[in-house]
């Protein structure tokens, strides 16, 4: 395997260890992976949460207030100086939803704490550069799940900011988390990863040929990233594997949740955020489908699409809560995101036994 150029970051091997909220890529996990060869990627999601919420200053009902404290960025940058520790200067990335509240603060925050790359998902991140000016050696990778959405943003780019982006993320519906297509998309032939891949590098092509394209989304295997590389991708993105490391930040209950999945608890979910999202069917689930979830009442104000907690009341629970909560470990009340073959995992591994397999060692 090659390894990829990301602007002026060199990874070892091409493989991205995907963000993932809230807790489950912090500076344990990044920092292995980093370490390890790939990609670590922190994610700036409920940072307020780290090391038992103390670096966030306001609480209420044991939660970070506002946006401010949610995505706290104390907190950022202690995650980022403990995660170097680990990695000493091998390329670090920070994942930010373009969907969340205060994205140009949280951006700024991430590459003034050390990101080398980051990564945004979520909506089309068209003013991503605006909030990097300052910072010209940190490299912008949007994900995309159409030819058509990277097309968008690099029209914008290069007319606004005089710049591509410097790599693309390609993102299938079998990915864990929320989705960039609709319920009924996620299942048609042709937005399935390997019929993406081939059209976004085309459009890619248009651009520029030396714009690594990076396939995410249901990878799982030394065989699965060989796949697509052939298919013209230069690099994987992969999250689940990497959640089921004894290195990922998230709970144990996390972690045995994920594991105990069999395929048939594994679903497409309603999500504050307007489009679904793939996790485990879980207690929290089977409540909010009875209509008896956990109250709302959005403390955190975490992302935009949910308007104050409205959207939050329209599918049943609020995700900021949801998701600290089973970084907490709760299984009566935790969100579980996980991709589409976690019922493949039957057991734990270390970053570097998992990096060495997918290498092909």
């Amino acid at each position: 395997m090659n390894p990829l150029k990301i602007g002026k970051h060199t990874i070892k091997y091409p493989i991205i260890q995907g963000g993932m909220g809230l807790g489950i890529s912090w500076d344990k996990l990044a920092g292995n992976v980093s370490l390890e060869g790939g990609l670590g990627v922190i994610s700036a999601v409920g940072t307020g949460y780290y090391e038992n919420k103390k670096y966030a200053k306001k609480l209420v009902e044991g939660r970070p207030l506002l946006e401010k404290e949610f995505y706290n960025r104390d907190a950022l940058f202690k995650i980022f100086e403990n995660a170097r520790k680990i990695c000493g200067d091998a390329p670090l990335g920070c994942n930010i939803l373009y969907a969340i509240n205060d994205y140009g603060r949280v951006v700024r925050d991430a590459c003034e704490a050390g990101a080398d790359i980051i990564i945004t998902g979520a909506g089309l991140p068209t003013d991503m550069p605006e909030y990097t000016k300052d910072f010209p050696d940190v490299a912008l990778v949007p994900i995309v799940s159409t030819n058509r959405a990277f097309k968008v943003i690099a029209k914008r780019w290069e007319k606004r900011y005089k710049r591509l982006p410097d790599a693309v993320i390609v993102e299938g519906p079998l990915s864990g988390g929320h989705q960039g297509f609709k319920y009924e998309e996620c299942f048609k032939e042709e937005n399935q990863l390997e019929n993406l891949i081939p059209k976004v590098r085309e459009e890619v092509d248009k651009w520029d040929k030396n714009i690594p394209v990076i396939a995410a989304g249901g990878i799982w295997s030394h065989e699965d990233i060989i796949k697509f590389l052939n298919l013209g991708a230069q690099g994987v993105q992969i999250g689940t594997r990497f959640a089921l490391t004894y290195e990922c930040d998230a709970s144990d209950e996390f972690k045995e949740t994920l594991l105990n999945a069999k395929k048939e608890d594994i679903i497409l979910m309603k999500s504050p955020v307007g489009y679904p999202a793939r996790g485990i069917r879980t207690k929290l689930i089977e409540k909010v489908e009875k209509r008896e979830g956990p109250k709302i009442k959005c403390i955190s104000n975490c992302v935009f699409p949910c308007n104050r907690g409205e959207e939050a009341k329209k599918v049943g629970y609020c995700i900021a809560d949801r998701l600290a909560d089973a970084y907490e470990g709760d299984l009566e009340n935790g969100l579980y995101f996980s991709g589409a073959y976690a019922y493949k995992a039957d057991k734990l591994m270390h970053v570097k036994e998992l990096i060495r397999e997918l290498v092909g060692e």
